[in-house]
């Protein structure tokens, strides 16, 4: 039996396999710790054969990605200073290929195949959480929270936070109906308790905002996109003002009580000291990706024993510009900066400028997710982290011309017959 190539890689045939393919990786994401290297050989086994039934189609124009890869470089070139050189060229090499699945992804899934099978997949892993998870005591609040089956609060957090962004997504913006309407709702309300029963602040707070965010943006999609700027700018100076204000009269300090949560965010100000006080010993290049915590390190096995981290595994600084200056130093972090606030503002300019983009209002707020989560998360620099193959996913998007799409979803909108053509 032959199977079509166009089933396999073609973005507009492929639903089927795609959407299997990115709920399986986002399954892997979630558990490889649990299932060890054959579900990460799994996830490779998803993806790279895909280079093997189409490579130019599949792979495309390398040189479009370059400014992609530059942080996954910069990793590689840590190894020559690393701390813990063997170490820091393993998770170079995951990490890069890694990318390179995204990247993969990114060529041959719609966005519209993106939601449907991160619907799936944020389904699939918070049932696994409900079945077989628990609940973890901090010793840091002397709180009990749902952990599921994560090591973290904030693990399930995000996943429950990606499950309500995608099922919103795929209702509103792409129109769902019928049976997809109903896993939406589905999935939405089995992740906004997942959420709530994780107790994590971080999660919620930064899923209200981008959820808001795009409802925002989608009311004014049906705008030309010069009337589209002018509301949106007004909006971006109006939001400025009400945050300054609203920090001005301590709305942080009673939302996180909210949570149960202080001004110090649980000990997270506390371990911004000490990242910033490593970092500053190696300012410039870092002591090398992934080389800082490493079992038998004073200063890690300090903090994990500060924070009661008995795994020795899994901690990070909870600031992802905080980790990356202490694993790569400036170098890196400006790389990795500068490829996130791209990607943010390639979607943003795109949303603004192309008559009508779901696919670029999506990513958007995968992009805003991705940069808010950034300040009090670590997601885009790890391998086999589900935030990391968003971020590539959503940054090499921007290497494929646009298409101007009047699509059937927004019928009401629109007057005329629809059309497509590349952009």
């Amino acid at each position: 039996m032959k199977i079509a190539k166009s089933v396999l890689i073609e973005p507009q045939r492929n639903d089927l396999y795609g959407m299997a393919a990115i709920a399986l990786s986002f399954f892997v994401f979630a558990y490889s710790s649990n299932f060890g290297a054959a579900s990460i050989l799994a996830y490779y086994a998803l993806w790279f054969p895909l280079l093997l039934v189409d490579y130019r189609r599949v792979a495309g124009n390398s040189f479009r990605y370059l400014w992609i890869f530059g942080f996954a470089l910069f990793c590689f070139l840590s190894v020559f200073w690393s701390l813990a050189p063997s170490v820091s060229m393993r998770a170079a090499v995951q990490y890069l290929t890694h990318l390179i699945c995204a990247l993969i992804a990114m060529r041959t899934m719609s966005v519209e195949t993106l939601c449907r099978g991160a619907i799936l997949g944020c389904g699939l892993v918070l049932v696994y959480s409900l079945l077989f998870g628990g609940y973890h005591y901090d010793a840091l609040d002397g709180t009990y929270s749902f952990v599921g089956a994560f090591a973290s609060k904030n693990q399930l957090g995000f996943y429950a936070s990606l499950g309500v962004f995608f099922s919103f997504a795929m209702a509103a913006v792409f129109r769902a109906r019928n049976l997809w309407l109903a896993g939406c709702g589905m999935v939405g309300l089995l992740s906004t308790y997942s959420l709530f029963a994780s107790q994590s602040a971080t999660s919620v707070i930064t899923t209200l905002a981008v959820v808001a965010l795009c409802a925002g943006l989608y009311a004014i999609m049906m705008l030309a996109p010069r009337n589209r700027r002018l509301f949106f700018g007004a909006a971006l100076v109006l939001a400025a003002g009400a945050g300054a204000a609203a920090l001005q009269f301590g709305a942080m300090d009673a939302i996180l009580a909210i949570f149960g949560k202080d001004s110090t965010l649980t000990g997270r100000t506390y371990l911004w000291q000490q990242g910033i006080a490593a970092a500053g010993e190696t300012p410039f290049f870092g002591v090398g990706y992934q080389g800082y915590w490493v079992p038998g390190f004073a200063e890690a096995e300090r903090l994990w024993q500060e924070f009661y981290i008995g795994s020795r595994s899994g901690f990070h600084f909870h600031n992802t510009y905080i980790e990356a200056m202490v694993e790569t130093g400036l170098g890196g972090t400006l790389i990795l900066a500068f490829i996130l606030l791209s990607t943010l503002t390639g979607h943003l300019r795109r949303f603004l400028t192309v008559e009508r983009s779901p696919e670029s209002l999506v990513l958007l707020g995968v992009a805003s997710l991705l940069l808010v989560r950034s300040f009090v998360e670590v997601d885009i620099i790890h391998p086999y982290h589900i935030g990391s193959f968003l971020f590539y996913f959503a940054a090499g998007k921007l290497t494929v011309p646009e298409r101007r799409t009047v699509r059937t979803h927004f019928e009401p909108f629109v007057s005329g017959s629809s059309s497509a053509q590349p952009g």
